[in-house]
Parts: structure tokens; C-alpha cells; sequence
């Protein structure tokens, strides 16, 4: 375990009173360590085999076994880490280059396909039977495609729905996953429908969103990048000047749909259907609009978000944005600092950080002078 950077990870639930608090907050200890490549491995923070996923209980399924690519209703989540290319590597002296091959089933899996062409300082060109959301926390990725390859820096999000594709590693990185269930109707996991890809949103004056980039294999078989830019839906909170919430893929099915777009399905906070919702959100400090917002302006966000419901503003709240909901959400602070507020405790989280949040009442509150950007995948979550 030395070799990898312990991942924070702090999970969150209720206590016999119903108050928010936390129940364990600390390095993950599911580590797995590559036994030939320094500084490479991945560690496991929760893993789950069915959806809505439970809510309860104190348990730590961050240890339960997981066979990759998991359960068509059930998933992981997990932050790899990878050491970069060095300079004058040569190929051709690498014992673990492999050349390129036909499609096969890894074995003993039954949703993960090879084709090779790895070697230390890059994967196998592969696809699973899930749809991930992956979060770059640091480093650089190299995202590599049947046709088009793209460099992946910190705080680009990318939503690999089913595809084929092959990770570089020019420089030492690491990267967040949720890794979701999918069905592959035809058997291939290529597209389904022609769900067009929506126009990306014009940035607001000053800001700067985050890159989303959207891959799928077309009918053909064939690996593509969709999209490459910013959310094409973004929300303004107008009581909040600098807050912005982007919108990057949402699931109403489980197992998940291989579709090109999903955002023309309704915003929310409350996935239905076994579904998900995964966006980034950027936070301004708290002085810019501190004692300014009332509660109409809380409640009008809320429900610009889709879930008026999960509003849990009172007067003496200690802070205004606190909400509740029946859901599962994994948050990853990608830039700043942030405090998570519970009813019981408080705790700071800095990039890297990771928070599991089991249907609490909540909220993330910016206390420094510069914007935090978070990213939440939120899924339906059941008592």
C-alpha cells in the first residue's frame, strides 16, 4: 500500500435520531497496489450489487469483494493511480508491451473485452459493460479512441458510455470512477437510438466550466468521442453570483442505456428507476452572497434543480442551502477547499477528498476566498 496516495474518504449517515454525522472518516482501506508497476494500483470505495442502493446500516461496502466489471445492477467506485512515462522510455525494451489482437473476453469476467496493445505506461484497449463517469484529479490521462484521442488534465470529466478506449499516462496522475451497470441490448455495446448531442453552453462572463467529453462505439463498432467542451446545460443560482451547477449525464434505467445524450432527460436531485445524476458543481465563497439570500431565493433554486422536495431550509439552519433527499451521493472536491456540514459535526475537504452521503440532511459550505468545484454522483438510494 505504500506506493499508493491514500484516498480520504469520510461516509456519512444518520444516527437512531435521525441527525446527520459521521461514521467513518479516513484513509479507504481497500487498496490494491500493482505487484510489478510502482506507484500504480487502484483503491476501491464502495462497491455495490443492486440499485437504489441502501441507505442504512453501518457497514463499510467499500470491502466487499468486486469482480470487475460488477453486477449489470451494481457498480464501484474507485480512484486509479498511475505512474507516468519517463523520459526516453523505448517500447521496444518493455517486457509488458503487448501487441494489438482481436476482441476477446478477459478472462474470468463476463462484461470486460481486450484487444491489447498495453504496455507499463498504457492500458489494454478495452470496454466494459458499464457506463463510468471518471473525474481527473491530477496528472494528465492520455484517453485514446478507435478514432480520435484526447489529453485529459485536472477537473475534465469524461462519461464513457460502453466504449472501447485505451489509457496513456504521460505524467503521474490520479482518477476518480463510478463505474454503473449497463445493458447491452444488441450483445456489442454499441449505440442505441439517435439521441443528438445537445450544443454546448457558452461559459458565463469570468468563469470557466469544466470539459466534459462524451465517448460511445457507433453501430459500427467503432470508438468516438460525441462531445468535447462544456455541459450544454448549465444552471445559474441568481442569489449565488459565481455559483454554477453543470450537468453531465444522467441514467433513468438500470442497468444504464448506451445512448449518445441524456441531458434532455428532466433535472434533479432524486434519480428515479435505479437511475443516476452526475454534475459539477462550482462553489463561490460564501462571503459573496452570505446574508443576502432569503428563503424564496433558497426554495427558487431548489426547485430550478428539479427537487423542491429535498429543500431543507429553516430559519435557524446553519447554513441556508441545507438539503435532504433519498439518495446515495458520492461527492469529489476537484479544486479548493470546501466544509461538509452535518447536524452533528463539521469537516474540511480538499482536493483529492472524497465524501459517501447516505440520504443525510447536509451542505457544503465555502469558507476560503477562492471558488471549490465538486463533483456529485448522485444515485436513488432506498431505507
Amino acid at each position: 500500500m505504500s506506493s499508493l496516495k491514500p484516498i480520504r474518504r469520510l461516509i456519512a449517515g444518520d444516527d437512531d435520531d435521525g441527525l446527520s454525522r459521521v461514521l467513518i472518516d479516513g484513509p479507504a482501506p481497500n487498496a490494491h497496489p500493482s505487484p510489478t508497476l510502482p506507484g500504480c494500483g487502484h483503491t476501491d470505495l464502495w462497491v455495490w450489487n443492486d440499485s437504489p442502493l441502501k441507505l442504512g446500516g453501518n457497514t463499510d461496502e467499500g470491502n466487499l469483494q468486486y469482480n470487475f466489471p460488477g453486477e449489470p445492477r451494481g457498480g464501484h467506485l474507485r480512484v486509479v493511480q498511475r505512474a507516468g512515462r519517463p523520459a526516453g522510455y523505448d517500447r521496444a525494451k518493455d517486457s509488458e508491451a503487448a501487441p494489438f489482437h482481436a476482441p476477446k473476453m478477459r478472462a474470468g469476467t463476463t462484461g470486460t473485452w481486450e484487444r491489447g496493445g498495453n504496455d507499463s505506461y498504457a492500458s489494454t484497449m478495452h470496454k466494459t459493460q458499464t457506463v463510468d463517469y471518471g473525474m481527473m484529479l491530477n496528472g494528465a490521462r492520455e484517453l485514446i479512441l478507435d478514432e480520435g484521442r484526447v489529453l485529459m488534465q485536472p477537473g475534465d470529466i469524461v462519461i464513457q458510455v460502453g466504449a472501447w478506449h485505451q489509457w496513456g499516462y504521460p505524467l503521474d496522475g490520479r482518477m476518480a470512477f463510478d463505474m454503473i451497470g449497463a445493458d447491452f441490448p444488441s450483445g456489442n455495446g454499441n449505440a442505441v437510438g439517435d439521441d443528438k448531442p445537445m450544443a454546448a453552453s457558452a461559459p458565463p462572463p469570468g468563469m470557466k466550466l469544466n470539459r466534459r467529453i462524451v465517448t460511445i462505439d457507433r453501430p459500427d463498432g467503432k470508438s468516438v468521442i460525441v462531445s468535447d467542451g462544456p455541459s450544454p446545460d448549465v444552471l445559474l443560482d441568481p442569489a449565488r453570483p459565481g455559483f454554477a451547477s453543470q450537468r453531465m449525464w444522467a441514467t433513468d434505467a438500470c442497468p444504464a442505456r448506451i445512448v449518445y445524450e441524456t441531458l434532455h432527460f428532466p433535472r434533479t436531485l432524486e434519480p428515479q428507476n435505479g437511475g443516476t445524476s452526475f454534475r459539477v458543481d462550482i462553489l463561490p465563497p460564501d462571503s459573496a452572497w452570505r446574508g443576502k439570500v432569503t428563503e424564496q431565493d433558497v426554495r427558487n433554486y431548489f426547485r430550478l434543480m428539479g427537487s423542491p422536495g429535498a429543500c431543507a431550509w429553516s430559519a435557524d439552519a446553519k447554513h441556508p442551502y441545507l438539503q435532504k433527499a433519498a439518495t446515495f451521493e458520492y461527492c469529489v472536491v476537484l479544486e479548493g477547499e470546501l466544509v461538509l456540514m452535518l447536524d452533528k459535526e463539521e469537516k474540511v475537504f480538499r482536493q483529492g477528498d472524497v465524501a459517501l452521503l447516505k440520504g443525510v440532511r447536509y451542505a457544503w459550505s465555502n469558507r476560503t476566498g477562492a471558488r471549490a468545484v465538486l463533483a456529485i454522483s448522485t444515485h436513488e438510494g432506498r431505507a
